[in-house]
């Protein structure tokens, strides 16, 4: 019975552990990277707004040059968001796909406002169909798919 335990024992040593990261198709990990990047320039931008410097901001068919305006604000939101959850899934932490979820979520309805709303709001009426939602809902489904994974694979 000791020697059976202790053949168990020596193996456990070699058994690999499946890494989170590896639940993520490739042009994830690829916006993984885009968007922490992304994020930190939100964070940039933000700072930049308290100097006479006004970084041109754009992001899901909102425009503005007024870092702390309501547009401003939301743009720099929604990045250091995405920036956020980019890292999140990246190091593979805990929280990643309910962050993952809720920033897909945010992106659908902000991208959803930006197409039938904004529209109203501006001169001319003109419908622009918002390409990102072809990540967004691929995104939040892929996160929807693996998440009982990620949460089974610990650390």
């Amino acid at each position: 019975m000791n020697e059976n335990n202790i053949n168990e024992n020596s193996f456990d040593e070699f058994e690999t552990n499946k890494r989170r990261k590896k639940l993520l198709p490739w042009w994830i990990k690829v916006f993984c990277w885009i968007f922490m990047i992304f994020g930190l320039l939100a964070f940039v931008c933000l700072l930049l707004g308290f100097t006479n410097i006004k970084p041109s901001l754009a992001f899901y068919g909102f425009e503005t040059n007024e870092p702390f305006s309501v547009i401003g604000m939301l743009v720099i939101t929604v990045g250091i968001l995405k920036g956020i959850t980019a890292f999140s899934l990246w190091f593979e932490k805990d929280f990643a796909i309910k962050l993952g979820k809720i920033d897909a979520i945010v992106g659908i309805i902000i991208c959803a406002i930006s197409m039938l709303i904004l529209p109203y709001l501006n001169d001319g009426f003109n419908i622009q169909i918002r390409l990102e939602l072809a990540l967004l809902i691929p995104f939040l489904l892929k996160l929807n798919k693996i998440e009982k994974e990620w949460e089974r694979i610990t650390k």
